[in-house]
């Protein structure tokens, strides 16, 4: 069901567009990714797994996933992970896995691959929002170059996403709460927090309008680049993230034991 609150929620989306469960059966589904190739990869954190979903198919992508979460990849195809045990991964193209960050970290929930070549990761157990910069995580970056650095603090953050112009990044904070966006410097860290939306948020993207599309309790939120509330995706399941489809068109939504797409008018933000 879509529930507009302005009028300006049917220049994304179609109001005819339909809601369509493409796989169910899940233990709880999380960090949906679309790549380039066609397929959508997807967390079942309970079962450690990471599927795979292509064309109506489904399949194993990853076994024993060390509580995989949140997904992405970089700029040459390569998934990148946020494990809920402990660490951040990178799987190399021969199915390698590489360890992006790890000391220090309790449970790395949501990720993010900038456009530099830098990754930004919640942890939310630690409370903290961290950067890998690109010398360890970029096109030709390995560990132990570069560094991994403590860049906000929030009290449990979760979702993490980039502004289309990637000059701001977006934080839910699941205990207070609140989305904060956070303006991006030079050299990559965050400064001047401040609130965006009132509503508790798990996982988050943006589109190349600036509209950010965020899932809370009972649907997809989407809110503008001001903060005004623009309209609901509601899902028969709660969601947990989503992510924009083939050719950054179209949603892909987790929720719970299913997975869901729904057409839309808007691109996603392009970060690999």
């Amino acid at each position: 069901m879509l529930e507009a609150k302005s009028d300006k929620f049917w220049k994304v989306i179609d109001q005819k567009a339909e809601i369509k469960q493409i796989a169910t059966g899940f233990a709880f589904t999380e960090g949906p990714v679309f790549s380039r190739r066609g397929y959508l990869l997807f967390s079942d954190i309970p079962n450690q797994k990471i599927m795979k979903w292509e064309r109506g198919q489904l399949t194993t992508f990853r076994e024993n996933s060390n509580k995989a979460n949140g997904l992405t990849f970089d700029h040459q195809g390569r998934l990148l992970t946020a494990e809920g045990g402990g660490r951040v991964t990178r799987t190399e193209k021969d199915g390698k896995i590489t360890v992006l960050a790890e000391e220090g970290l309790q449970g790395p929930n949501d990720i993010v691959y900038s456009i530099d070549g830098s990754v930004y990761f919640t942890d939310l157990p630690k409370g903290r929002v961290y950067q890998i910069t690109r010398q360890r995580s970029g096109v030709g970056g390995a560990p132990p170059k570069g560094e991994v650095r403590v860049v906000a603090e929030s009290p449990a953050p979760n979702g993490v996403a980039l502004s289309p112009n990637q000059l701001q990044v977006y934080v839910a904070d699941v205990k207070t709460n609140i989305v904060k966006v956070y303006d991006v410097e030079g050299d990559g860290k965050l400064k001047d927090g401040r609130d965006f939306a009132q509503l508790r948020v798990d996982g988050l993207k943006t589109d190349e309008a600036g509209n950010v599309w965020m899932a809370s309790r009972d649907g997809i939120y989407v809110y503008d680049v001001k903060g005004e509330h623009l309209g609901t995706i509601k899902t028969p399941e709660g969601p947990s993230n989503c992510c924009f489809g083939e050719g950054f068109r179209g949603l892909y939504i987790t929720a719970r034991k299913s997975v869901y797409h729904v057409p839309t008018k808007t691109t996603g933000t392009r970060t690999f």
